[in-house]
This record gives structure tokens, C-alpha cells and sequence, in this order.
């Protein structure tokens, strides 16, 4: 067995065929902003971090963030390893399949789907509240957070079908001006010395000060807002020099990603002075605003314009997330339709050589999971935010602990590669990590859905339970196919 033999969807560069998705379609630079907004940077720091700070190790939260950079960077090893040698937009399905067996892998891809669909949906929930709060505060005009979140699916429907280049264009957009706005601030706040107590490098980065107060809330969310990484598999058939492009994409991802949110949860802690920042995520928090521990600082820098501008670019990063899921999700779709797993026009391609199907087929599952909240009156960010983005964060890390042991066997049966470190060492490390993970997701689940004790239990559930009736699924459809 060669890799040309495990590559199956190997494409002409310049001539995509029937069932192929649009090669040489995207770059390193392209991949890593689908990447960047599946992350949704001023997501991840106005909504995670003074969570993290009030509730886990307040100051050392910096360090949290090198943790679990560093577990999703051995993780990653693994990862591009197998990349090399299979190229799939079913990316974690196929790779799970290859090492532990077809019917594995195929339960694995309702996971998959379950975790993109959720974390979507997860995100409509936040960027409704949001946008229709920004509208009724600057036009007046007061619809419920549903008619936004409705409208911007039917845009989202578009943008997917208007092919992956265009996605990538407006994701670039977002992205740059997310990042550029929390950049520019934690690189000022470095170069003028810090806050009120200077740069509290040792109060963030001792060991001391990662292992104080409650540790394991703070890699919690730390590891939570690294999901999306995987992205860059996904986008493997559509790439240019996929085995040189998807590696590259992803370990820059994962480094700029690390880096970015350490510095700038460091730069946040600093503006306040680390034996001031955990009273003062404590206090937004309890206000009901614990954006406001992000933006105030930033606002005291900038001007009082910051604080009309983050609450917009708050929707925007969130809309550049919720594209992404999309993307991501509707090329899982194609792929198991591909696989014959689902219906075969799930693979149907529009002039756009973009998944045409499988769009809308996604799409409408946003509705039916987004609907039944609207309808019950539901907060939605109290519950379809916090509940859906804790279980997506749950059977995401699953699926990571599976493709880890995955490549591991993979690479001991095939021997297409030999590289210990590659194929064995840091995949096995990534696990370990990964599997402590889990074990930190599961004691504070309640905690990373804001909800009651028993709707994190029926949450919970759910991620073995998606998983079991994916394994069944396969089993009947290989016996039928068998048969």
C-alpha cells in the first residue's frame, strides 16, 4: 500500500470531475481563515476568558491557554501524519475508519456532524441576541433574536453555495478585523509596561500561578476555544499542494491561536493587575456583562468609540464562525453521500463545483435545531449558546481522542510511515492530553453549560448516545451492503 493508494479522491489539478470538490481552490493563507473564524477569536476572549479567570486559576489563565495549546500541538502531529497520506473533506471520519475500522469511522461521522451542527447553532444563539440588541439600540427597530438568526441562515445558505473562495474572502475580512483590534491592544499594553503592577509575567506564567485556585476550569475553556483547528483537513481536496498545504495551515493555525489568546488573556489580566483581575471578571460576571472585562480595558486605551465597534465586531466574528460550520459541516455531508453512506445527491455540486445539497440539507438542520428554543421562548444565550456549545466541546475532544489512537494504529499497520515521534510518540501524548481533557470537561460540565446539574447530565448523555446510533447505522448499512 502506497499513499497514492490511500489518497482515494486524488484530482486533476485543474480539472475537477464529478463527486470532486474545487481543487486548488485555497491556499495556506485561505485555510487558516476558516480556521481563525471557526476560533472566533473575540468570541473565545470576551466569552471564555473571564469565565476562566473569575472561576479557574484567575491570573495564571495565560497559562492555561499554553496548556492546552500544547496538547492540541502534539495532537496535531498525528494529525498532519495522517493528512499526508489521506486527503478527504470527510477529514476525522476517514481518518478514524483507516485505523479502527470502517464501522468506527462511520459512527464517528454522526459525531462529527453532531459537533459542527451544535457548535453552529450554538453560535446563532449568541449572534441573534446580539445583532438584534445592536439593531433596536442604534435604529430603534425591536425584533426578537430569531428573525436575525433566520435571515443570516438564508445569507450563510448563499454564501456557502457562492463557493469556498468567496467564503474565504469574507471570512478574511472578519477575521482581520477581529484580531487586528485585540492585537493592537495587547501589543500597546506589552510595550508601555503592563497595567498597574507592570506586566505580572511571573503572576501568569509560575508554575505557581497555573496550578492556584481551580486549574482545571481554566484549560477547560482554554481547550474550548480551540476548537475548529481540524478545519484544515477538511479543506484538504480543495487545496493547493493539499500534503505541503494542510500541515503548514495547521500548525500555523495552532500556533498562532495559542500565542494569540495567551498574550492578549496576559495583556487583560496586566491592564488590571493580577490581584485585581479575578475580582474584576468576578464583578462583570455577576453584572451580567462579562464582555465588559474585555472591552472596558480596550475602551480605556482607544476611546469610547471601542465600545460601539467590539459589540459589532462581536456579531461579525461570531457570523464568521457560524460560515465556517457551515463549510465544515456541509462538506461532511458530500462526503459521507460520497461514501454512499448517505444518499448519493448528497455529493451533488452546483456550478460553483460547491456542495449544493448537502448546503441546504445543513442549513435545515440549523433550523430544526434553532426553531424549537424560539418557540419555547428560550434565552438564547442561557440556554442554545451555553448548552450546545458545552456538548459540541465534549464530542469534538471525543473525536480527537479517537483519531489520535487512530493514526497511531493506522501507522503501525501500514508502516507508510516510520518517523517514531510522527506516528507514535506525540500521538500518544496528545491522547493522554486529550483524555485528561475529557476528564476536566465532564467534573465541570456544569459549569461550562451555565446550566442545572441535571440538563448537563441529559448533555452529556447525548454525545455517547449519537455516537451508538452512528455505530448501529453502520453495522446495518454494511450487513445491507453485504447482503
Amino acid at each position: 500500500m502506497d499513499s497514492q493508494t490511500v489518497s482515494r479522491h486524488a484530482a486533476k489539478p485543474d480539472a475537477p470531475t464529478a463527486g470532486t470538490l474545487k481543487p486548488n481552490a485555497l491556499g495556506v493563507v485561505g485555510i487558516l481563515f476558516f480556521v481563525l473564524s471557526a476560533q472566533a477569536p473575540l468570541t473565545g476572549i470576551a466569552g471564555a476568558a473571564p469565565i476562566a479567570v473569575a472561576l479557574g486559576n484567575g491570573p495564571g489563565v495565560p497559562a492555561a491557554y499554553l496548556v492546552a495549546g500544547l496538547v492540541i500541538l502534539l495532537f496535531s502531529v498525528g494529525f498532519v501524519a495522517m493528512g499526508r497520506h489521506v486527503v478527504d473533506a470527510g477529514a476525522f471520519y476517514t481518518y478514524i475508519g483507516k485505523g479502527l475500522g470502517r464501522t468506527t469511522g462511520t459512527g464517528s461521522a454522526g459525531l462529527a456532524l453532531f459537533a459542527y451542527c451544535t457548535i453552529q447553532a450554538a453560535m446563532y444563539g449568541l449572534y441573534g441576541a446580539i445583532v438584534s440588541g445592536l439593531v433596536a439600540t442604534h435604529t430603534g427597530l425591536d425584533l426578537p433574536w430569531w428573525v436575525w438568526t433566520l435571515a443570516t441562515m438564508a445569507v450563510v445558505q448563499a454564501l456557502g453555495a457562492a463557493g469556498v473562495e468567496m467564503g474565504a474572502k469574507v471570512l478574511a475580512v472578519f477575521v482581520l478585523a477581529e484580531f487586528s483590534i485585540l492585537s493592537v491592544f495587547a501589543l500597546v499594553t506589552l510595550f508601555k509596561g503592563g497595567g498597574p503592577e507592570g506586566l505580572g509575567l511571573a503572576a501568569s506564567f509560575s508554575p505557581s500561578a497555573a496550578l492556584d485556585g481551580a486549574p482545571g476550569v481554566a484549560v477547560m475553556f482554554a481547550v474550548a476555544s480551540m476548537f475548529g483547528f481540524e478545519a484544515t483537513a477538511i479543506y484538504g481536496e480543495e487545496a493547493r499542494e493539499p500534503r505541503k498545504t494542510v500541515p503548514r495551515a495547521t500548525y500555523l493555525a495552532v500556533v498562532v491561536v495559542t500565542g494569540f489568546f495567551a498574550l492578549v488573556s496576559w495583556m487583560l489580566i496586566s491592564s488590571y493587575g493580577a490581584s485585581q483581575a479575578t475580582a474584576a471578571a468576578g464583578k462583570a460576571l455577576e453584572g451580567g456583562d462579562g464582555a465588559g472585562f474585555v472591552f472596558v480595558p480596550i475602551a480605556a486605551d482607544f476611546g469610547g468609540w471601542v465600545g460601539d465597534v467590539l459589540p459589532v465586531l462581536l456579531a461579525t466574528s461570531l457570523f464568521a464562525g457560524i460560515l465556517t460550520f457551515h463549510n465544515s459541516a456541509n462538506r461532511y455531508l458530500f462526503s459521507l453521500g460520497r461514501d454512499r453512506l448517505l444518499p448519493l445527491r448528497m455529493c451533488r455540486l452546483n456550478r460553483r463545483h460547491a456542495p449544493w445539497t448537502a448546503g441546504c440539507v445543513q442549513t435545515v438542520l440549523a433550523v430544526l435545531l434553532v426553531v424549537p428554543f424560539a418557540l419555547a421562548g428560550k434565552d438564547p444565550v442561557l440556554t442554545l449558546f451555553s448548552w450546545f456549545s458545552g456538548v459540541a466541546v465534549l464530542a469534538m475532544m471525543l473525536l480527537y481522542l479517537l483519531t489520535s489512537v487512530s493514526v497511531v494504529v493506522f501507522f503501525r499497520r501500514a508502516r507508510l510511515d516510520t518517523r517514531p515521534w510522527n506516528t507514535l510518540i506525540a500521538p500518544a501524548l496528545g491522547a493522554l492530553g486529550i483524555a485528561g481533557a475529557i476528564w476536566l470537561i465532564l467534573a465541570n460540565f456544569t459549569t461550562l453549560i451555565g446550566g442545572e446539574r441535571t440538563t448537563a447530565l441529559w448533555l452529556t448523555l447525548s454525545v455517547p448516545v449519537v455516537m451508538a446510533l452512528g455505530l448501529v447505522a453502520a453495522r446495518v448499512r454494511g450487513r445491507a451492503a453485504d447482503g
